[in-house]
């Protein structure tokens, strides 16, 4: 039941102590800030990483052929040890966790459209390196490489974003015919990828490129995609069974590391799990002092208040007051200040985590490259109100002592309190 008396007594005590009513809930609002504004700093970072694994596929491997460093049965060492073909059956045919495979061939050339040009990145796939790598094609901006352009030898290409903005501005590439190294390529795509950088690039199809830029021979490194390996255990076992089967094939020491790159992006991505999970605890356990520090000022305020109101609590009970009467009013005093101050916090870091993310959105173009970084710095609601709820209780456990304490006090005592 609504207790008018009750609530004007609190309010006149909170109007008698202005200031120090005002620290102590600053002091929770300030708790539940950090908590919250920490929370979204920590999603925002995470969001921002993990994005980077978002459309790629993480149960991914790339490897791809470097030096020896040891000398190995009559070979010297620092042979270079060049993928080719071989490599190609050994990723589809000899590794049956594998799914998508895919070679890649590197080059740089010039590349031009009427009076546009640019430095260019073209590289020769597969089909299959569309899925591998995350590569995406808006609707209506053409298409990737396709089974008969490896087929025939095609002279198409897939470019990105930024070549076909420096070759064709705001016209339409798919269909037009650029010149790369001497050679005219048809552009058949307008490609995007989560990536670093902003250089030009270009797809072309793999076996147009063994035939134009490394007769036939060598491939600069292989991709693919594999399954049933969500572990690093088992991550660690593939990889030594790859290596193994790679020392086999170029005869290289199985010990000599340097000889072959292996990356995969799956021990990349638990690794970064890790980390972020580390942090999150890290940003709890602060978070939690910090409330606790806060709840600790309310409790301590309200002792204050009971020994101030000592000689007030003593009469009103010689008068007839119960204790639960006494008791009641000191905690609606707690949960009240933790209430108004704790949603005032809380309302603050959530919508700092909102407006952060509101101008992250709004970024120019140019200024993009941050979302690979920092992304979505928000929380849940449900964990918002969480800490909330929590705090409230706290303040309600937090006032249960002195408000105890304030039911237990001896009229004849109180009565010689000064």
């Amino acid at each position: 039941m609504f207790d008018l008396d009750k609530w004007t007594e609190i309010f006149d005590t909170i109007r008698k102590n202005k200031l120090r009513t005002f620290l102590t809930g600053l002091s929770i609002s300030w708790g539940i800030f950090m908590f919250c504004f920490l929370l979204c700093a920590g999603n925002g970072l995470k969001n921002g990483v993990t994005s980077n694994f978002a459309s790629r596929s993480v149960n991914s491997y790339d490897f791809w052929g470097r030096r020896t460093s040891k000398p190995y049965q009559g070979f010297p060492d620092n042979r270079p040890i060049n993928l080719n073909e071989n490599d190609l059956r050994l990723a589809r045919e000899q590794l049956p966790q594998t799914v998508h495979v895919s070679g890649r061939i590197s080059t740089d050339l010039e590349v031009s459209y009427k009076s546009g040009s640019t430095s260019c990145s073209f590289q020769g796939v597969e089909p299959e390196y569309m899925r591998i790598n995350g590569i995406k094609i808006s609707d209506g901006q053409g298409r990737f490489v396709n089974d008969m352009d490896m087929k025939e030898n095609r002279k198409v290409a897939v470019i990105n974003r930024r070549a076909k903005d420096v070759l064709f501005r705001d016209s339409a590439a798919v269909g037009k015919q650029v010149i790369a190294g001497g050679l005219g390529y048809t552009v058949i795509g307008v490609f995007t990828e989560d990536s670093w950088g902003n250089d030009a690039k270009a797809y072309i199809p793999f076996s147009t490129a063994m035939l134009l830029y490394n007769k036939g021979r060598d491939i600069g490194s292989i991709h693919f995609t594999v399954n049933g390996l969500e572990t690093k255990e088992k991550n660690e076992v593939f990889k030594e069974q790859l290596r193994k089967k790679l020392a086999g094939l170029h005869v290289f020491d199985l010990e000599d590391e340097r000889s072959v790159g292996i990356w995969s992006r799956l021990e990349d991505y638990l690794q970064t799990q890790g980390i972020f999970n580390g942090i999150s605890a890290f940003i709890w356990i602060i978070g939690i002092g910090t409330l606790i520090a806060g709840v600790i000022s309310i409790g301590n305020i309200m002792l204050i208040t009971v020994r101030e109101r000592t000689r007030e609590f003593g009469i009103r009970k010689a008068i007839g007051a119960k204790p639960s009467s006494i008791m009641g009013s000191i905690l609606m005093e707690s949960v009240l200040m933790t209430s108004v101050f704790g949603y005032a916090g809380m309302f603050l870091g959530v919508g700092t985590g909102e407006l952060i993310n509101s101008i992250l959105l709004n970024l120019p173009p140019e200024a993009q490259e941050v979302s690979h970084i920092f992304q979505n710095p928000t929380i849940e609601v449900n964990i918002a109100v969480g800490a909330m709820l929590i705090l409230i209780v706290s303040g309600v456990l937090a006032g249960a002592y002195p408000a105890w304490k304030a039911s237990r006090i001896s009229p004849v005592i109180a009565m010689k309190e000064e």
